[in-house]
């Protein structure tokens, strides 16, 4: 098993970016209320992976940076932003970012945040952040509960992946994240979030998942026909909705 967190989903490049869903364009608006933010800001991506939280900043007009340690997702973040003049990316991570003191407006961790070390980050943020600067953190929560076919996926990654029980626990809540921000602490904001999937993508945003088991592993198969028996239950013109919640935090760091 992988330990390094940096290196999890080095194998699952491929599927993460077909597959794993994007954010509500409505983040953007949020962010921008509740910082104050101009037009031009410039934005640093903490953690970007393969472009997906990067790639609705820049949409918006927003040159941003993306900082990610993983060689393999920062490659295919460069390849699907390559026609973007205003992006760039660096090798690096939320501890240690490799960007200049006092350089970006606003930075922004969206599904990586969950695997950063919460202190370091926070003082890593407070550096490259420009005086005035703020932080927005956001991430799809899947809902677990609500129909049955979310209720038959919870119950199939809870029996079959790898690690899963640990990984789902390490979202922060909003208590967490009061805490982290401290008196800094400015907005939150949620907004709903759906992926229509037919089987094949279905398949393939589980096997994005860091902790669905690969073939070859023994669960991997199991897994598969159970996966089959639930959307052939399930499934409504031939496809299942898989349900988010998007959250949305905003701060401004200690300094």
């Amino acid at each position: 098993m992988i330990t390094d967190s940096t290196q999890r989903f080095t194998d699952r490049v491929a599927d993460y970016v077909k597959y794993r869903p994007t954010y509500p364009r409505e983040v953007v608006a949020f962010v921008r209320d509740a910082c104050g933010l101009a037009a031009d800001a410039r934005i640093a991506d903490i953690g970007a992976g393969t472009g997906i939280s990067t790639k609705l900043f820049l949409d918006a007009g927003h040159p941003v940076v993306a900082v990610e340690p993983n060689d393999a997702m920062r490659r295919a973040a460069d390849v699907r932003l390559a026609g973007h003049a205003a992006y760039r990316s660096v090798p690096g991570t939320a501890e240690a970012t490799t960007l200049p003191d006092a350089s970006v407006d606003l930075v922004i961790a969206a599904q990586a945040f969950h695997w950063f070390d919460p202190a370091t980050a926070k003082r890593e943020f407070a550096r490259i952040l420009k005086p005035g600067g703020s932080i927005a953190l956001f991430w799809n929560f899947r809902r677990v509960t609500g129909s049955p076919f979310l209720d038959g996926y919870e119950a199939l990654l809870r029996r079959y992946s790898v690690d899963y029980a640990q990984v789902a626990d390490r979202y922060p809540g909003d208590d967490w994240m009061a805490a982290w921000f401290g008196e800094n602490f400015v907005k939150k904001g949620t907004f709903d979030n759906v992926q229509r999937l037919d089987f094949d993508g279905l398949k393939g945003r589980l096997a994005s998942s860091s902790y669905a088991p690969k073939p070859g592993h023994p669960s991997h198969e199991p897994m598969l026909a159970a996966l089959r028996e639930l959307f052939d239950k399930d499934a409504q013109d031939g496809r299942v909705d898989l349900v988010y919640d998007t959250f949305v935090y905003v701060g401004r760091p200690a300094h």
